[in-house]
């Protein structure tokens, strides 16, 4: 396996990073990425204005970041296969020419944001539209189109997307802290796999 991580030019880039080499990334110096992170095979992502993708994120297969806007993504979240997420769009209401091919001042794209916080989960082939934030913990169930903020710790479902119920949060922020406390050092420093112990080598 051929890493990306460490051969693109990332405005920052941690450690334990694994960005698989068939995942294409453009304009990587506007793309800053934390620690234990895995990008597979067949992701795209475009850098936009500014992209921060934070720990313990995993973005999976056939998922694409488009729009040209900024996009962050906090620590252990997570993006499954197939989803689609626009932080820029089109003028559709007609007041200018449409699509990349299009030169300006005859296209003006619309640029926004994507925000999603902390331990939030964003299901297969859903679609997230620009100027939206995912609440922390939030879940958003597969097959969802996502056109407004969702709150934290609440489980979205259907197209367009609505609260279906409360998701537990007690014991995910108590992983997290243990987590913290194994993988990093007294001074909040990731501590990489290579220098743990071998009870947490893996």
């Amino acid at each position: 396996m051929t890493n990306q991580a460490h051969s693109l030019k990332f405005a920052d880039v941690g450690q334990d990073v694994i960005i698989w080499p068939l995942a294409k990334i453009v304009s990587p110096e506007g793309i800053s990425i934390g620690d234990s992170v895995i990008i597979d095979d067949f992701v795209f992502i475009m850098g936009g204005s500014k992209t921060v993708i934070g720990s313990f994120v995993h973005i999976a297969s056939f998922t694409s970041i488009i729009g040209g806007g900024e996009f962050t993504i906090e620590d252990f979240a997570g993006l499954s296969g197939g989803v689609r997420i626009y932080t820029g769009n089109e003028d559709y209401l007609g007041g200018s020419l449409t699509n990349p091919a299009v030169p300006h001042p005859y296209r003006i794209p619309i640029r926004s944001f994507v925000h999603i916080k902390k331990h939030a989960i964003i299901g297969a082939n859903t679609v997230i539209l620009p100027g939206v934030t995912i609440g922390e913990g939030a879940a958003i169930g597969a097959n969802s189109l996502v056109t407004k903020d969702c709150k934290p710790w609440t489980i979205y479902v259907d197209s367009p997307s609505r609260p279906l119920r409360p998701r537990p949060q007690d014991r995910i922020l108590e992983l997290e802290a243990q987590l913290h406390r194994e993988l990093y050092d007294k001074k909040g420093n990731y501590i990489p796999k290579s220098q743990r112990e071998d009870d947490y080598a893996d």
